[in-house]
């Protein structure tokens, strides 16, 4: 058996990463479980409409039907919103599994890198990574985000972690793992919904051409593993720290008194979130989305430049 066999890469893209024009992976676990349908296609189509109006090709990875799909069409898109939840989370370790069952699958962050790296794009636009969930030190609940960052070399556009995350610890996790986190314009790391976090990034660049030089200079020193990019969500889009950090402990506990664990704990504590928030963090959460994929974008256009 061979790659071929599995990977399906469009024309588009693969004209564009052949010829060296600016490509931006998106994932679709955002489609699948981040909201409802029919946002979650109006959502991810303004995505790619916002990754061409920033001068680079869209590369929506998913998992379709034994096949991982790099550059899904809108009917694809279409699909995999209206059958929502019904399609598992894929990250690295359900890939091979999916692949040899003919299954459907949303690609998660790790997912979405890997299919990036095999198809030859370097970046790659999401929402939030995963970290180290609280409570790790008894769980051992660890995104497989974090795992993948330290092997795959992909630069991912992030509003930093998601804040229902030990923030804290997981860039740690990500020191340890040697993982270069980049602010994009800031020096504090942005907590998803707000700008405010109270961790400090080693690293504040101005703009997208220093973020493609740091790229081109890991691969040329044969630096394995991929690079963070924290992007604050827009300021007047953010939310009150204090109102989201309550909604969110909130959130946390009534996951631990139901029981809920896994990769369960993700899509349950983001409802609840939106449910407790009145719809304010769901709003976020799609401006943010947004505002990554210009930046990806505008990264990818000045590595491909560089």
């Amino acid at each position: 058996m061979e790659l071929k066999e599995y990977l399906v890469v469009s024309e588009e893209v693969a004209d564009a990463v052949k010829k060296n024009r600016p490509v931006v992976a998106l994932e679709s676990t955002i489609i699948t479980h981040g909201m409802p349908y029919p946002k979650n296609v109006e959502t991810a189509l303004n995505v790619e409409r916002i990754v061409r109006e920033n001068g680079a090709v869209p590369a929506t990875i998913a998992i379709i039907k034994g096949k991982i799909v790099v550059g899904a069409v809108k009917e694809q898109i279409e699909y995999l919103g209206k059958e929502g939840t019904k399609i598992a989370k894929a990250s690295r370790r359900d890939l091979p599994v999916l692949l040899a069952k003919g299954k459907d699958g949303a690609s998660t962050v790790a997912t979405t890198m890997i299919a990036a790296k095999l198809a030859g794009i370097k970046v790659f636009a999401t929402g939030g990574i995963g970290g180290v969930h609280r409570g790790a030190e008894l769980t051992m609940d660890i995104s497989a985000d974090l795992e993948e960052l330290s092997n795959t070399g992909v630069c991912v556009v992030c509003a930093g972690c998601k804040s229902i995350l030990d923030i804290g610890l997981t860039l740690e996790y990500l020191e340890t793992k040697g993982v270069p986190v980049i602010g994009y314009r800031t020096k504090e790391m942005p907590a998803f919904f707000t700008v405010r976090s109270g961790f400090d990034i080693d690293y504040e660049l101005e703009s997208t051409d220093d973020i493609a030089a740091v790229m081109k200079v890991k691969q040329a020193c044969n630096l394995e593993g991929g690079i963070v990019v924290a992007n604050p969500i827009p300021e007047e889009y953010s939310m009150d720290y204090e109102y989201i950090s309550g909604s969110i402990e909130k959130a946390v506990q009534e996951a631990k008194d139901e029981g809920v664990k896994g990769k369960n704990i993700t899509p349950f504590l983001l409802e609840r979130i939106e449910q407790l928030t009145e719809g304010k963090s769901l709003e976020a959460n799609i401006h943010l989305v947004y505002h990554n994929a210009a930046l990806g974008a505008a990264i990818a256009a000045g590595y491909c430049k560089a």
